[in-house]
């Protein structure tokens, strides 16, 4: 039984709907998620109540799983995670997106100018190959890069 059915029942229906980016330009805060394959939709909206114009761009295509919320609890203040709270507080470190060829994708985006955080992919959680995007090559959003592993005996070296 999933998570949200087991605790709410059939009152209510959960799954993530989008993340808000704040962008200077629509057509250079797109670049990069064009390069993971993602297409925008056709017609930007301007939503004049907000004062903003927004386009958006489909994770997927088809059904696929339900997105997750990762909830990270630094072990340490001098971990990754316990200085991003030190410096900016609670709230969203990264986005993270599964590829099929973690590999293939990083030499892409490297390729296409974008700068990497890691140009290897590391061992993350659930035992997935992981790789992070630098912040100023995604309009200043620490995206991380994921590829399920099976078995316990990848190496990420290779």
């Amino acid at each position: 039984m999933d998570g949200a059915k087991w605790v709410l029942g059939d009152l209510m229906k959960i799954r993530l709907d989008h993340i808000g980016i704040a962008v200077n330009s629509l057509d250079d805060g797109e670049k990069f998620w064009k390069l993971l394959g993602l297409i925008p939709e056709q017609e930007d909206e301007v939503v004049t109540e907000q004062g903003v114009i927004t386009r958006f761009i489909p994770i997927a295509n088809e059904m696929q799983k339900p997105a997750l919320i990762e909830l990270l609890e630094p072990t340490g203040e001098d971990t990754p995670i316990g200085k991003f709270i030190a410096k900016r507080g609670v709230g969203i470190q990264q986005i993270c997106f599964e590829v099929e060829d973690i590999l293939m994708m990083i030499e892409h985006l490297t390729n296409s100018g974008i700068v990497m955080i890691d140009s290897k992919p590391r061992v993350g959680s659930k035992n997935c190959l992981i790789a992070f995007v630098h912040p100023k090559s995604t309009g200043g959003v620490l995206v991380e890069l994921s590829q399920k592993v099976l078995g316990n005996n990848h190496n990420p070296s290779n």
